[in-house]
C-alpha cells in the first residue's frame, strides 16, 4: 500500500482557474468567472476545494531583501544514510524556504533566507550542520535575482 498523496484531476476549468490566480491572485472570482463560463459562486467553490487539497496556495509573494533579509544562498547538503529524514529537520527550521531532495551531486538542496552573513553561518554551523547526518554542506550565495515567477500553468 503506498502513502502518497492523491493527485487530484484537474479539467480543464479548474486548470484555467488556476492560470488566471498565478497571473493574480487578487483577481476577483466574477472576473473569473466570466473567463471560464462559471458564476462567481462556483469559482468559489472550485477555489476552495483547490486550495483543501493542497493543489493550490494563495499567497502574498514578497522580496526577502525589501524586508530585511539581505542573505539569501542555496546550500547543498550530503547526508549519510536516508536523506528524507534529514530534509525533515531541515524543513523544519524557520529560515529555510525551501527543501528537496535529489538525486545529484547534493542529497538535498534547502533555499536560505537570512538578515546577515552572521545568521547565515549561525543557521549552517548550529543548526543544519548538527542535524544527524548531515555529513557536508556547500553554500551558494545569492549574488543578484533574475527570474521567480509562479506562472508556469498546467499541463
Amino acid at each position: 500500500m503506498s502513502d502518497k498523496p492523491k493527485v487530484p484531476v484537474l479539467d480543464d476549468v479548474s486548470k484555467r482557474i488556476i492560470e488566471l490566480l498565478q497571473e493574480d491572485g487578487r483577481r476577483p472570482y466574477a472576473e473569473i468567472g466570466r473567463a471560464v463560463g462559471l458564476s462567481e459562486a462556483a469559482v468559489r467553490q472550485r477555489v476552495q476545494r483547490l486550495t483543501d487539497s493542497g493543489v493550490v496556495q494563495i499567497v502574498a509573494v514578497t522580496d526577502p531583501r525589501q524586508l530585511g533579509f539581505s542573505r539569501m544562498a542555496m546550500l547543498g547538503i550530503r547526508v549519510d544514510g536516508d536523506p528524507r529524514v534529514a530534509a525533515e529537520a531541515i524543513a523544519n527550521i524557520p529560515e529555510i524556504a525551501y527543501v528537496n531532495v535529489t538525486l545529484g551531486s547534493f542529497d538535498i538542496l534547502a533555499e536560505a533566507i537570512c538578515e546577515s552573513d552572521e545568521d547565515l553561518l549561525e543557521l549552517i554551523a548550529t543548526q543544519i550542520r548538527t542535524i544527524e547526518g548531515v555529513s557536508h554542506t556547500e553554500c551558494f550565495l545569492y549574488a543578484g535575482l533574475h527570474k521567480d515567477l509562479y506562472n508556469w500553468g498546467t499541463r
